[in-house]
């Protein structure tokens, strides 16, 4: 059975890579995640406002900010609750990198162009085998235009282009009000790989204390639907290679999301929730079903679901939407 995969300029063994998460904190992490077979392991983000709190010495002034609002400040971490700093990032990454053998792909999140972007270049001068870029970015102002976010990202992207050669994908949100135009943009700005998408965690509103509150919820595979729309959509449509990170439960969730055009496979929610040795039943349970549906390759099933090569490419589209209000019924 061929499980080979192309990601990022990477030939896998097969396509389910262990995302971002605390599961990669250690050292001894990474190497359960690389003996559960974990084809690649993405490393938690650096984020911007940590660069800025202690490269360019800005938390003082965020930190002011914050007491703007009496409630705001518990939001704003100190620098100390951070994971890890800068330093100690890029200082577990060349630990990661000498501990296993499969790719290591930093992070960096942030929302604005600037000086953090440079820690892209440290991150590849400390082995990081690829780099995705997490856009995270809730715009606020009601002046800022979509064409104003969209130019902001092609700017820190391509910056961060121009600094490294290791392979960059950049993890997106889906509320762009054209996602496909977005991710052709990125193709013409020199990306490697489209990561889809970043999970948006809501708060809450807590009605007898009258404040907001927020909690991490892992994901389920109700959410790689959504994921799965546009996988189908850009599939064959771009360059990059596709990942799907959201949903992801089963080796089931895996398949959708080959069929509809996934090179590579981010789990995070079931590791945390199963540990790094579920990777293994997925990868058998996928085995499996290969086998029983006569799938001599992956390759063969990639794309075969896409909006091009799916009998009816119209229930990405509108036409869905009409078809489901009209004809359900109690």
């Amino acid at each position: 059975m061929e499980l080979t995969t192309t990601f990022l300029g990477f030939r896998l063994p097969h396509p389910l890579i262990a995302g971002a998460s605390p599961l990669a904190d250690s050292l001894d992490g990474v190497r359960r995640l690389e003996d559960a077979g974990a084809a690649a392991i993405v490393l938690r983000s650096l984020f911007e406002e940590q660069i800025n709190a202690e490269g360019l010495a800005t938390f003082r002034a965020t930190q002011a900010h914050a007491e703007a609002h009496v409630e705001a400040r518990s939001y704003l971490p100190e620098p100390e609750l951070f994971v890890m700093g800068p330093d100690a990032y890029l200082e577990h990454l060349r630990r990661v990198k000498e501990a296993v053998d499969v790719p290591v792909i930093a992070s960096l999140n942030g929302a604005s162009p600037g000086g953090w972007l440079e820690h892209a270049t440290w991150m590849q001068s400390a082995g990081a085998d690829a780099l995705e870029l997490n856009v995270y970015h809730v715009p606020t102002d009601a002046s800022t235009t979509g064409e104003e976010v969209e130019r902001r990202l092609i700017e820190m992207v391509a910056a961060v282009r121009r600094a490294v050669t290791i392979p960059l994908a950049v993890k997106l949100s889906p509320f762009y009000t054209s996602p496909a135009n977005v991710a052709r943009k990125l193709d013409a700005a020199g990306v490697d790989g489209l990561v889809l998408f970043n999970r948006f965690f809501e708060p809450d509103i807590n009605i007898e204390e009258l404040c907001v509150e927020s909690s991490l919820q892992l994901s389920d595979s109700s959410e790689l639907l959504l994921r799965l729309r546009w996988l189908a959509i850009l599939s064959g449509v771009v360059r990059p290679s596709l990942a799907v990170t959201g949903g992801v439960h089963t080796a089931f969730d895996a398949i959708k999301a080959i069929m509809c055009g996934a090179h590579g496979v981010q789990i995070v929610s079931a590791l945390l929730k199963f540990g790094p040795d579920y990777l293994r039943r997925i990868r058998q349970d996928l085995v499996d079903w290969m086998l029983e549906k006569e799938y001599e390759s992956l390759e063969q099933m990639r794309g075969s679901m896409n909006r091009q090569r799916c009998p009816n490419p119209e229930t990405f589209e509108r036409a869905n939407y009409m078809h489901l209000l009209q004809t359900w019924t109690p």
